[in-house]
C-alpha cells in the first residue's frame, strides 16, 4: 500500500488540500517551510502522485507528447527532445514521443500520442523540412520543431540556414579566402538555403557569388548518407584544374569527413593549402578529424527549450516561425 494525501495531512497536521498543494505546485501562498515539511513526510511515508486521479481533476496528464517525424534516429537532432526534456523537468512534466514512419501517417501517430491526454503536443522533425498538417490537427499540435506547417498555422521553430551559411562563408573570407567550393547537400531545403546565404556573403565581399561553385555531394536528386557519393571525384578535378579552391565549405560534417580523405589523397594540406569548414558539429566527427574541423552546431537544444516554452504558455503568435542561429566552433580546419 502507497502513502495517500490523507496520510500525509495526518502526520503534517494540516488539511488534505494543503497537502496537495504543496506537492502538486499550488497554493503560492504557502510558506517555503510549510512546503518542505510536507515534502518530507511525503518521502518518508514513500508518497507516488497517482497521475490517473491527477490527469482526471485537471483534465490532462503531465506530459508532452512529441510526433517525432524520424527524430529519433538521428545522432545528433536528439539534442531537441534533451532540450525539451530538460525544460519540462522544470514544470514536473515528462516528455515522451512517439515516432512517424512510412507506414503510420501524421494523423493516426498525433491520435495515438492524444490518447495519452499530454499537456501538449510537438510535431519535431530529424531535419529541416516544410510538413503539411491535417486541417483537423492544426489546434492540437502547439508547435513545429526544426520544421515549418505548409501554411504557417502553427508557431514553427526552425535553424536559420541562410544566416548561418552567411556567417560561415564571411568567416573564410575573413581568413584570407578568396576562391571557395561549396560541395551542398541537393535536394534539401537546408541547402537551398543554405546555397542563398553562400552566395550573398560571396556578394557583399565583392567576389563573384552568383558565379560561385555550388556542386551536389551526392549523385543523386536528393541527398542521403546512402547516396553514391560525388565527393572524392569533386575534389580531385578542383585541385588538378587551373582555378583550383582555397576553401571547401560542405553540407554536412559526413560530406567534409569525406573531403577530408579526397584531399589527403591529392595530398593537400588542411588548412595550409585548402580551408574547410562545414555545418551541424556532429562531435564524433568534428572533434576526430585531423585537424579538428570548425563547424556550424545547429540549435537543436536551444529549439526543444524554447518549444517547452511555447508549450507551457509563451507568448507567441499563432503561425509565427522563428528563425534560431546557428554557433560557429571555430577548430583548426580553417
Amino acid at each position: 500500500m502507497t502513502a495517500s494525501l490523507n496520510d500525509i495531512a495526518e502526520r503534517a497536521g494540516v488539511s488534505v488540500k494543503t497537502v496537495s498543494g504543496a506537492l502538486h505546485g499550488g497554493s503560492p501562498r504557502m510558506s517555503e517551510q510549510t512546503r518542505q515539511r510536507i515534502k518530507e513526510i511525503a518521502e518518508e511515508l514513500g508518497y507516488v502522485t497517482n497521475l490517473a486521479a491527477r490527469s482526471m481533476r485537471q483534465g490532462w496528464m503531465p506530459l508532452i507528447g512529441v510526433v517525432a517525424d524520424e527524430l529519433i534516429t538521428s545522432p545528433f537532432a536528439t539534442e531537441i527532445i534533451r532540450g525539451l526534456d530538460g525544460a519540462a523537468r522544470t514544470s514536473e512534466l515528462a516528455v515522451f514521443a512517439m515516432t512517424l514512419s512510412g507506414r503510420r501517417d501524421v494523423a493516426s501517430v498525433i491520435e495515438e500520442v492524444r490518447r495519452f491526454r499530454p499537456r501538449a503536443i510537438a510535431f519535431a522533425a530529424m531535419y529541416h523540412k516544410v510538413v503539411a498538417l491535417p486541417e483537423e490537427f492544426v489546434g492540437t499540435v502547439g508547435v513545429m520543431i526544426n520544421c515549418r506547417e505548409a501554411n504557417d498555422r502553427v508557431t514553427s521553430l526552425v535553424p536559420d540556414e541562410t544566416g548561418a551559411a552567411h556567417e560561415i562563408t564571411s568567416y573564410l573570407i575573413d581568413a584570407g579566402r578568396r576562391n571557395i567550393v561549396f560541395i551542398n547537400l541537393p535536394g534539401l531545403l537546408a541547402g537551398e538555403l543554405r546555397e542563398a546565404g553562400f552566395r550573398q556573403a560571396l556578394t557583399e565581399a565583392g567576389l563573384d557569388g552568383a558565379g560561385a561553385r555550388v556542386l551536389p555531394a551526392v549523385r543523386r536528386a536528393i541527398y542521403s548518407d546512402r547516396a553514391p557519393s560525388l565527393v572524392p571525384s569533386h575534389v580531385a578535378e578542383l585541385m588538378s584544374g587551373p582555378h583550383s579552391p582555397d576553401a571547401i565549405l560542405c553540407g554536412n560534417d559526413r560530406v567534409a569527413m569525406e573531403v577530408y580523405a579526397a584531399l589527403r589523397r591529392v595530398d593537400v594540406q588542411i588548412p595550409d593549402d585548402v580551408a574547410v569548414a562545414s555545418f551541424d558539429n556532429q562531435i564524433d566527427i568534428a572533434s576526430r578529424l585531423d585537424p579538428p574541423l570548425t563547424t556550424m552546431a545547429l540549435p537543436h537544444r536551444a529549439m526543444g527549450r524554447m518549444a517547452a516554452d511555447i508549450l507551457l504558455g509563451g507568448d507567441v503568435a499563432p503561425g509565427e516561425v522563428r528563425k534560431l542561429p546557428f554557433q560557429l566552433v571555430e577548430r583548426s580546419s580553417v
